[in-house]
């Protein structure tokens, strides 16, 4: 059986899914601000897109996250004042500042960093010792182990220490695959939780060649799923990593595996579950981005909640969506660790009776660090400590990354890979992970490497013709705002220097980019060859690590120069995935 529509209008309720979130202040000391009423028989505890960040960061959420289509002014296209119409948040709040980018530099100030593992895990330990011995579980949605430079040098192990001190029972990926096949499974050997892939198979030639798999005979990397007991009931949980790895990244890290999203192989699998397995119900712990997931809920039945991750939405509501054998509920957890979801679960025979869940910002100033994971994060630091805290400049201005087109950190990224490689024009990567740095604040080596420290680093210098570029922005650009989800397989748009450019985001396929412009005025010409500058390209590169490049520039002072390259917005006006 599986969550009737009927228990989904009970569930939907304002009790039941009212998003509640605890309302503190600055100096609150209130213990209480993190209690929940009691409820149900199971709870499963979610982290999602922590990007390696062991420490409490700020993190300021995108100000242009657009909706196309149906997806216009829905969920998680939503930002600023649309965002906290829509799920009842007080504008100055706590609150209001951990989910948008609203006044944030202010809010920054009054209500500190959120996360923190050793916050994380007081937070963590407290909601799990408040349900019953064995009733709660806690999952992670993958990008665990990439987005520090801590995380890079040691090769993602570090967040394999961090993950079993904090009791994470099992987990899938996307930037854990980057670190190629014999250091992901290095690291899932010492990992005390499962990790969870029903969508990675062997490619043909690896299955001929008998390739090493966790079943053979359908070809499955990975283990598909787990069963829990849970308030005396079997709770089954799927994993469906990144399915575009190849795509996104360079194909050399994963040449044994294919990817792809796979609903058919999933609904096979819910069917199984449910059928020959028995189970109560069935979590889907994806990363497929919140728009996929939106999707897959509609073509697969069966599911009773989708844990959502990869796209870096924080939504305080889950999104119930019908499909042929009765309704899912879909969520998104964030980023950064800057929240943890809740999902507490009325378990019976063969269903779900009833649900709540609570989406928490963790504001480090509001919980004690766990003292474990305070030494252990000190102890794995140390060697790096001093290298990574060493101050490289000071901003005046906030320096971020998170939205769909360029923030401030990337237009300095790109700035600096024109001045050290004297390109006409630079390319950066649309990447979501990257934490913010507040004006008059330091920059340190830990941030330089918060924005670049992946296992492709390398620059480079080509030259393209302006025809080519263009095709480059259009190809990123549907990507990004094609209107069926299962073709959006990336990150935001590219980040560019030297070049403006309009945008028209409703438009069809190569439509939407118009008027490219260089910095000194001229018009791109598409017959003219170019100097490119770029960095992390799926092909192999040997030019120096970025962040060496990025480092370099700011050490000459230039962060005071700092500005958004132009990109102008067409057909886009009333959007609410726009701020104002």
């Amino acid at each position: 059986m599986i969550i009737r529509r009927r228990d989904l209008l009970k569930a939907v309720g304002a009790a039941g899914l009212s998003g509640a979130l605890p309302r503190i202040a600055r100096a609150a000391s209130d213990p209480a601000v993190y209690d929940l009423a009691g409820f149900g028989n199971a709870r499963i505890l979610h982290i999602t897109d922590t990007h390696a960040q062991l420490l409490p960061v700020f993190f300021r959420e995108p100000g242009v996250n657009l909706g196309i289509g149906t997806m216009q002014g829905q969920p998680p296209h939503l930002v600023g004042r649309a965002f906290l119409d829509r799920f009842r948040i007080r504008p100055g709040s706590a609150d209001a500042y951990a989910f948008t980018c609203l006044g944030f530099e202010k809010s920054a100030a009054r209500f500190g960093r959120l996360g923190g593992f050793a916050h994380l895990k007081t937070l963590i330990d407290r909601l799990r010792g408040e349900a019953k011995p064995n009733n709660s579980l806690l999952l992670d949605g993958g990008d665990l182990w990439q987005g520090s430079g801590l995380a890079n040098a040691m090769r993602g192990a570090d967040m394999v220490d961090a993950a079993n001190l904090l009791g994470i029972e099992a987990m899938t990926g996307h930037w854990e695959f980057t670190y190629g096949e014999k250091t992901l499974r290095d690291n899932l050997s010492r990992f005390n939780g499962e990790f969870l892939a029903q969508n990675v198979f062997l490619t043909e030639e690896a299955a001929f060649n008998d390739t090493p798999a966790f079943d053979a005979a359908s070809g499955r990397v990975f283990k598909p799923a787990t069963i829990k007991q849970l308030g005396g009931h079997r709770v089954a949980v799927i994993g469906q990593a990144f399915p575009y790895v190849p795509i996104a990244h360079p194909k050399r890290f994963t040449p044994d595996w294919t990817f792809g999203i796979r609903d058919e192989e999933l609904q096979k699998l819910v069917r199984s579950l449910r059928d020959v397995d028995r189970v109560d119900a069935v979590v889907l712990l994806s990363h497929n981005g919140m728009d996929v997931d939106l999707k897959l809920a509609s073509r697969v039945s069966g599911i009773d909640v989708i844990l959502g991750g990869h796209t870096h939405d924080a939504v305080p509501q889950p999104i119930a969506v019908s499909n042929a054998g009765g309704t899912t509920l879909v969520t998104n957890a964030g980023s950064n660790g800057k929240f943890l979801g809740v999902l507490d679960l009325e378990l019976a025979k063969g269903k779900v009776r009833d649900v709540r869940y609570h989406l928490l910002p963790v504001f480090s100033e509001l919980l004690k660090p766990d003292p474990a994971m305070e030494a252990l994060i000190e102890t794995m630091r140390a060697p790096y400590a001093a290298a990574y805290a060493r101050k490289i400049a000071t901003t005046n201005r906030l320096l971020y990354r998170r939205g769909n087109f360029n923030g401030t950190m990337d237009t300095l990224i790109c700035d600096a890979l024109r001045g050290a490689f004297d390109a006409e024009i630079a390319l950066s990567p649309g990447f979501r992970w990257g934490t913010s740095v507040l004006p008059g604040q330091p920059v340190t080596m830990d941030d330089v490497l918060a924005e670049t420290a992946c296992t492709y680093p390398e620059t480079y210098v080509q030259s393209m013709t302006g025809g080519q570029i263009k095709d480059i922005l259009e190809d990123v650009c549907d990507n990004l705002f094609n209107p069926d989800p299962y073709y959006q397989q990336g990150g935001d748009m590219v980040r560019i220097g030297g070049l403006s450019y309009s945008c028209a985001p409703t438009e069809s396929v190569g439509h939407r980019i118009s008027d490219l412009t260089l910095e000194d005025g001229r018009p791109l010409e598409a017959g003219k060859s170019y100097k490119i500058a770029g960095w992390a390209s799926v092909n192999e590169q040997k030019g120096a690590p970025v962040w060496d490049v990025f480092a370099e520039h700011l050490r000459a002072g230039v962060t005071s120069e700092v500005r958004r390259d132009s990109v102008t917005l067409k057909g886009v006006d009333g959007n609410p995935g726009l701020a104002g």
